[in-house]
């Protein structure tokens, strides 16, 4: 099998990664319920990988790092949090529905207005000024994301931070599709307030895992509240880090996980991981350019696009997807849950063909798709 589909989840995990997995589940419990062995185990492990994730984020204070199940979870938690009070926030027209569904929930209960910022894929100097232009007397937040999860469309977010700082708005950062690929600079995003990544993609831990960055010492409102080990005798949610945000018996296998995929990059460095990523887009881009009929999305510099690329050709995205899924080689169609970014790129009606690459594919494997691709659309290998 080859798997093309690492911007939905990596699949291939580091041996370790599933070695750590294996021996949380046979001997961590719940943290902080006890000071029994397997609890003691637990907790030993969740603090080993918020201490690890600080240190790779650059983070001086481990309690900054919180754990949720998932970008979408963070992103919820984020959102729900700093907009509860109303407002207005702006969205980038390229954001995934883990974005654009939480925001028009609030927007259909009367909480919030937010708008959309649109502009033409692969243009950064053009999306600053549509968010700029979209500011109002009550807008509180940007939204956005980092990288596009159509499109690998790396927004300017510094720039728009900027805007931020000018206009005394903050930011939360969607760091979904980028966290273990690009270096996130937090020192220079001065605005933000939260980054949401999760902890089975770029980080190459297992599903059912994720982080949420807390950059501010702000006590914004919660939308889950539970047991924490701390704290019992106060009915009130603790307004403390990291218990503030982590409620209930949390993925402790997980955690495990992803301690090991964060020392993988770590020790891999992502600055190699992107390159070999690249290396692969290029390949891919370049053989599916000469393909007559293809329709690539794609960046002419490889500074506005990560290892995601999405093209459509003369039979439907679906009919595509699922011949090479026959042919063992998985691949994404559809609107990859981003309808705004296909309303941007003009893809909405029919959809893409997205690939996606991590550092354990191979040129080998970019060359098969690409003799599938070319047998299906024409029946013959060349």
């Amino acid at each position: 099998m080859i798997y093309f589909d690492n911007a939905a989840t990596s699949l291939r995990k580091p041996d370790k990664v599933y070695k750590a997995f294996s021996d949380a589940i046979k001997s961590a419990a719940n943290p902080g319920r006890g000071s029994y062995p397997p609890s003691m185990k637990a907790a030993e492990i969740v603090y080993s990988c918020r201490e690890e994730a600080a240190r790779f984020f650059h983070l001086s204070e481990p309690e900054r790092i919180i754990f949720t199940h998932n970008t979408t979870h963070a992103l919820n938690l984020a959102i729900k949090g700093v907009m509860a009070d109303g407002g207005h926030c702006v969205i980038s027209g390229y954001e995934h529905n883990s974005v654009a569904r939480p925001i028009e929930a609030m927007a259909e209960n009367g909480i919030i207005t937010y708008s959309v910022a649109d502009a033409p894929l692969f243009k950064p100097q053009e999306m600053v000024r549509a968010f700029a232009s979209r500011i109002t007397g009550q807008t509180k937040y940007f939204i956005v994301n980092h990288v596009s999860n159509v499109f690998g469309y790396m927004l300017p977010i510094y720039e728009l931070n900027e805007v931020c700082e000018q206009n005394g708005i903050g930011m939360v950062l969607d760091a979904a599709q980028s966290a273990g690929i690009l270096p996130i600079d937090y020192e220079r995003l001065t605005a933000c307030e939260y980054i949401c990544m999760p902890g089975h993609k770029g980080l190459y831990g297992p599903q059912g895992t994720g982080i949420l960055i807390c950059l501010k010492d702000k006590k914004h409102k919660t939308i889950i509240e539970g047991g924490t080990g701390s704290v019992s005798n106060d009915l009130r949610q603790p307004t403390f880090l990291p218990d503030r945000f982590e409620s209930g018996t949390m993925n402790v296998p997980g955690i495990a996980g992803l301690t090991e995929g964060i020392r993988f990059v770590k020790k891999t460095g992502m600055e190699a991981i992107r390159a070999h990523e690249q290396n692969l887009l290029k390949y891919v881009k370049e053989g599916l350019s000469v393909i007559p009929g293809v329709e690539l999305f794609a960046a002419d510099a490889a500074v506005h696009q990560t290892g995601v690329l999405s093209f459509r050709a003369r039979k439907s995205c679906e009919e595509i997807a699922d011949a090479l899924s026959k042919s063992g080689i998985c691949v994404r169609a559809g609107l990859h849950c981003a309808p705004y970014a296909h309303k941007n790129a003009g893809t909405f009606g029919t959809g893409t063909v997205r690939v996606s690459f991590s550092y354990f594919n191979t040129i080998g494997e970019a060359e098969k798709f690409l003799i599938e691709i070319k047998k299906f659309l024409f029946g013959k290998k060349n």
